[in-house]
């Protein structure tokens, strides 16, 4: 699938730790070849964040990300918030 980036995951890219920063791009790489491999428990979230899906980072890391039309059949994965599990779901 292809994916994009917010500006805003991109600044916490930045300021995350080099070990998370270089997990979240092999899981990336991972993700363009099969959204749901088993080593990134894709699912979808509820709640506050109804509509959206997560992806495994690391152990306590968390990629969410939204599902928006692309044009072509295949839908773009826009990758929107990072952070440890506490961070997003609260």
């Amino acid at each position: 699938m292809k994916w994009q980036l917010s500006p805003r995951l991109i600044d916490k890219l930045k300021k995350v730790d080099v070990r998370v920063r270089k997990s979240f791009y092999e899981s990336i790489r991972l993700f363009e070849q099969s959204s749901y491999d088993l080593h990134l428990d894709n699912h979808a979230l509820e709640g506050e964040f109804a509509g959206f899906r997560s992806i495994d980072v690391t152990n306590d890391y968390r990629a969410i990300y939204e599902e928006v039309p692309s044009g072509s059949p295949e839908p773009i994965a826009y990758f929107f918030l990072l952070g440890t599990h506490k961070e997003p779901y609260g």
